[in-house]
């Protein structure tokens, strides 16, 4: 399942909305799934922390739900329906993962 605050069907979130904004991330601490670091924050009683890039499965695709290694994440595009994922999240991988 992934969390967020008003997420459409493919759960991209209030604050990511763009088309290809549909990777989900795994906090390191409740290890639940968010559509940002942002919506975490205003939903649970402690901060986003980041997950190892070597964790099992640290992303979930929001479009057909299907959870991926971060080398799967790394080729931006879901191994399981294609759908294609923002390259621009780039900018914020070390607000999700350490290592």
């Amino acid at each position: 399942m992934i969390y967020g605050i008003q997420l459409d069907s493919d759960s991209r979130c209030i604050h990511y909305h763009q088309q290809h904004d549909i990777a989900a991330m795994e906090c390191g601490q409740c290890h639940q799934y968010f559509a940002c670091y942002q919506c975490h924050n205003l939903v649970v009683d402690h901060d986003f922390v980041p997950i190892s890039t070597k964790d099992t499965k640290p992303v979930m695709c929001g479009r057909c739900k299907h959870k991926l290694s971060f080398q799967q994440y790394q080729d931006k595009v879901c191994p399981y329906c294609f759908a294609q994922f923002n390259p621009k999240c780039e900018l914020h991988e070390h607000l999700y993962f350490k290592d």
